[in-house]
């Protein structure tokens, strides 16, 4: 994926994030219970986090990583988001518990991201 698509995607989930969060804060806040609320919470916080964390590993200059690692851990990075908080989002406003089966994927994509951006990068020449 070339970096003009990330930074699509990117984009679209820092808004995603802001949209959901604010839902969650003044359109939910009465309807929530204390815990659905507050895995609401979480998954905005993961997915704004990550969000960040992928746009600074798409901005980063392209001699301090391996491009086919840095690629991977992007994309690892944004599964995790999709499996993490999406399955988190689907709890809250579905009540499905089962789908919080699929949480822990996510979170296991995450590291993976993480992990796979500890070994793109190069060592200093």
């Amino acid at each position: 994926m070339n970096k003009t698509q990330w930074i699509k995607i990117i984009a679209l989930s820092g808004m995603l994030c802001v949209a959901l969060g604010a839902f969650a804060a003044h359109g939910l806040e009465q309807s929530l219970s204390a815990k659905s609320l507050s895995t609401m919470r979480t998954a905005v916080l993961y997915q704004f986090l990550h969000t960040l964390a992928l746009l600074g590993i798409i901005a980063l200059p392209e001699k301090l990583l391996n491009e086919h690692l840095q690629n991977r851990a992007a994309q690892f990075l944004l599964a995790g988001i999709l499996l993490f908080s999406g399955s988190l989002y689907l709890l809250v406003f579905t009540g499905i518990s089962a789908v919080g089966m699929i949480t822990p994927i996510g979170g296991l994509a995450l590291i993976a991201g993480w992990l796979l951006l500890f070994s793109a990068a190069r060592r200093s020449q």
